[in-house]
């Protein structure tokens, strides 16, 4: 006759079972350290890189050149932006001007639009609408900024062409107008998040009080969620001051300063796609000249992350 197996105790399953149970927890924490050291690395390595060509491309040009341009023999002030030209000239706020004038028309565009789709998602539509819009406003996100750049070299442009005399093939304006369209999703993206948090008690009060669906809206909603807008718009002008092919289809690659829309502007991101394509030798000053745009568009874009943190916990709303 077989003994029986006996089962272990009762108080020793649940040892193993929490002994499993930490296991598994310790993995995942090490496994999620593990993905966050990566990022940050990769970031220091970025930097690292930039900061490495950017010293070698000062010691080429002087940092009161890059920044401020020269005086040429005869005289006079020269701020031009040629690095692979004959006569080299490394002034960037050509670039500067180009960046901020699209990124300018794009935020006129991509902000009003922008927060009154999040307006009508979050206060207007019904959850079912709401569900089938959202998809469709963020498809815009998806399209491929080479479409967009083409969309508005091919078809925006001519358009504009018939009512905006003198207007270039490769201007500010189209781009800037294209380029809101895309930043659109993310501001009515965040920005609806933002209001959708705001206590439905609010609302209630703001109703009881005899408040239309509008004054709701603009008066108690829209302050109430303020900083997650401030930090929406800002990831707007973040996401146009960064964008490439746009700008460099539509917008021309070629760096002047003027605040005229209509004329053909060269941007930082611009001269990036420019030297990538491998025109120049690797090493030259040319090729410097795209780390220290790079490290220049970095710094702009840190400072736009940090402006965004300052206003989110400036206006920053508690509720309990």
């Amino acid at each position: 006759m077989t003994n029986p197996i006996i089962p272990p105790p009762v108080e020793d399953l649940d040892l193993y079972q929490r002994a499993d149970r930490n296991i598994r927890e310790s993995a995942i924490g090490y496994a999620l350290l593990i993905a966050a050291c990566i990022s940050v690395f990769t970031t220091v390595a970025i930097v690292y890189i930039l900061a490495s060509e950017t010293i070698n491309f000062f010691s080429n040009v002087s940092v009161g050149e890059f920044l401020f341009g020269k005086t040429l023999e005869n005289g006079s002030y020269s701020c031009n932006w040629t690095p692979q030209f004959s006569t080299k000239e490394f002034c960037v706020w050509p670039t500067v001007n180009g960046t901020i004038l699209v990124a300018l028309i794009a935020m006129i565009v991509a902000t009003p639009l922008g927060l009154a789709t999040a307006i009508y998602l979050s206060e207007y539509a019904s959850p079912r609408v709401s569900k089938l819009l959202r998809p469709a406003i963020e498809l815009l996100a998806g399209v491929p900024t080479v479409v967009y750049g083409y969309f508005a070299l091919t078809f925006v442009t001519p358009f504009l062409e018939k009512f905006i005399p003198n207007l270039n093939g490769f201007n500010a304006l189209s781009a800037g107008l294209v380029m809101g369209v895309m930043v659109i999703p993310t501001i009515a993206s965040v920005s609806t998040d933002a209001m959708v948090a705001v206590p439905s008690a609010l609302r209630e009060a703001a109703f009881g009080l005899g408040s239309t669906k509008k004054e709701v809206s603009l008066q108690v909603v829209l302050p109430a969620a303020l900083s997650g807008i401030c930090a929406a718009i800002i990831l707007g002008i973040s996401r146009a001051v960064g964008e490439t092919m746009i700008v460099a289809i539509a917008a021309g690659q070629r760096p002047t300063l003027t605040l005229d829309p209509r004329q053909t502007v060269g941007t930082m991101t611009a001269y990036i796609a420019q030297v990538a394509k491998g025109d120049s030798r690797v090493g030259s000053v040319e090729y410097q000249a795209l780390f220290a745009v790079g490290m220049t568009l970095f710094l702009i874009t840190l400072a736009l992350n940090i402006i965004s943190k300052m206003i989110s916990k400036r206006f920053q709303e508690t509720y309990e």
